[in-house]
């Protein structure tokens, strides 16, 4: 499990909640049906609009990755691996590699090294790879851009929702107990509007993104790694190409394993 999603919604429920008992104001106010039905209700509405619906069905598996750790190869993991593939291609030719494709979890790392023992140059490789990248990519802005426009029409509902409940405490002032207390919950669909958009929405928008990102380096030293393996590099300089992906302090780590290994 992702623990930072979970962290931080507990983070930001808590945030309000005791600031609202801070204030004065019992958090059971926050129990507002009309409310919760124009936010919630209303945002997914909105977002069923501006969405095909073949994006709208992956929402769910979009949750799935927000609360879940990516299942990705580490730079780390990847640096061995290359230059244990290097010295095989310097030995025995690039061929030798063929039986290393099948041991390969990751696809687009399999499908990449495939294509090198199969003779294709580097230029085909480095094509291929880096169009499947950018067609990934793509497909996770639209997947984030979901989670975007929710936070975008979650908050002007909220107004919507607060416009609707003084509509209806400014229909009845006979009462003027009533109708402060009919204010004062005309105000909570704009609570949860902007609590919804700028602690759920936005910020799960913003995960996505980052989530995308890390893939996409990662394949993009997939790339290097297997054009490197490919032009016949030694291990130590390839190596040494791929450690400057990482801090510093990452990078004596991994050397410092290295040579605990090579020792």
């Amino acid at each position: 499990m992702d623990k930072a999603s979970l962290i931080g919604i507990i983070l930001g429920v808590l945030a309000v909640g005791i600031g609202m008992v801070f204030k004065g104001v019992s958090p059971v106010a926050l129990v507002n049906p009309a409310a919760i039905l124009i936010i919630l209700v209303g945002t997914a509405g909105a977002v069923t609009i501006a969405f095909p619906m073949n994006e709208i069905k992956k929402v769910p598996q979009l949750f799935g990755i927000l609360f879940k750790e990516t299942k990705i190869i580490s730079i780390e993991e990847l640096i061995p691996m290359f230059t244990d593939w290097a010295t095989v291609a310097r030995k025995e030719g690039l061929l030798a590699l063929e039986a290393k494709v099948s041991e390969i979890d990751d696809e687009f790392l399999r499908n990449g090294l495939s294509m090198a023992v199969d003779g294709q140059s580097a230029e085909f490789i480095r094509d291929v790879m880096t169009e499947e990248i950018e067609a990934m990519e793509e497909r996770h802005q639209a997947s984030a851009a979901i989670f975007t426009q929710a936070g975008t029409y979650a908050p002007t509902l909220g107004v919507l929702g607060a416009v609707v409940g003084l509509i209806a405490a400014l229909g009845n002032m006979a009462d003027t107990e009533a109708l402060g207390h009919a204010i004062a919950g005309a105000f909570i669909a704009t609570l949860l509007g902007i609590f919804t958009g700028y602690v759920l929405w936005h910020p799960f928008a913003n995960k996505l993104k980052r989530k995308s990102m890390v893939e996409a380096k990662v394949r993009y030293i997939m790339i290097e790694g297997v054009l490197s393996v490919l032009e016949g590099q030694a291990p130590r300089a390839i190596e040494q190409k791929l450690l400057t992906y990482l801090s510093i302090k990452d990078r004596q780590k991994v050397m410092s394993e290295g040579e605990v290994i090579n020792g």
